[in-house]
């Protein structure tokens, strides 16, 4: 199957990818950002949306734009308001969502976007896995470098600012490169799964996992796993390879919960 330049192009970039959602996914599980992440994935018809009414022609840098801001906004507002932070995650991610289908479905046009839903990893060109090889190269940068304050923030928020560690910017830089590495994707993942991918590998790899090496070694194990699983499966059974990657990460998912369960 791989004689075929669109199956090279979509392994490469899978192997580009899954790395980057198991790496930042072990950091979004510590520090309970599901409905974070989820709200990110959501706030790309905004940006797609925003593009239209500006008619921009590349709308992802539209939504890249508008994703920074979106979790900026989150962020601080989060840290500022009084009600609980899932209530703000909803809130915004419920605002976004609606003024994007608005202004996207006008004069029936939302089928032209509805395959961002899903996404189609098989279209994605040369040009576009360069773009995001540089992510992973400057997101990798920025893990090796702050991994250690972005853990203790996780880990103890005061503490870690009591030790001088710079908490809120290390959340902000943290909200920007995964608002960055969902927005990329979401055209070859899909709005409605990016989420799961982010989640489940993360959650999977903690379960077996008894330090933070162990955890990001099966959390990058188990997302190129699923990635080239789900790729392989839904060739020979002409199913779009999003939702067949998180089958695998699912299934990955609760068997090592059942696995840890057992051990018990």
């Amino acid at each position: 199957m791989f004689d075929y330049g669109f199956m090279r192009n979509a392994a490469l970039a899978i192997l580009i990818i899954t790395p980057l959602f198991g790496l930042l996914g072990t950091m979004i599980v510590s520090k309970k950002m599901a409905f974070f992440s989820d709200a990110l994935g959501h706030s790309a018809l905004t940006g797609i949306a925003i593009g239209v009414l500006l008619h921009i022609a590349d709308t992802d840098i539209a939504m890249a734009v508008f994703a920074v801001l979106f979790a900026m906004a989150l962020n601080f507002i989060s840290s500022r308001s009084g009600a609980s932070t899932d209530t703000v995650i909803s809130v915004f991610s419920s605002c976004s969502v609606a003024i994007g289908l608005a202004v996207l479905s006008k004069n029936g046009n939302f089928s032209n976007y509805s395959s961002l839903l899903v996404g189609d990893i098989l279209s994605i060109t040369k040009r576009e896995i360069f773009s995001l090889f540089l992510l992973f190269l400057f997101t990798v940068f920025f893990y090796s470098l702050c991994f250690n304050w972005l853990n203790a923030a996780a880990i103890h928020r005061a503490l870690a600012k009591s030790r001088r560690i710079p908490v809120r910017l290390m959340e902000y830089l943290f909200a920007v490169f995964t608002a960055l590495v969902v927005t990329l994707s979401i055209r070859w993942v899909g709005i409605l799964i990016i989420n799961a991918l982010l989640i489940l590998p993360a959650a999977a790899g903690r379960n077996l996992s008894e330090n933070m090496r162990e955890y990001h070694f099966f959390s990058i194990l188990f997302s190129l796993f699923s990635g080239f699983a789900g790729l392989i499966t839904s060739y020979y059974t002409n199913v779009a390879t999003g939702p067949v990657i998180v089958v695998f990460a699912s299934a990955l998912y609760f068997g090592t919960y059942f696995y840890k369960r057992n051990l018990e």
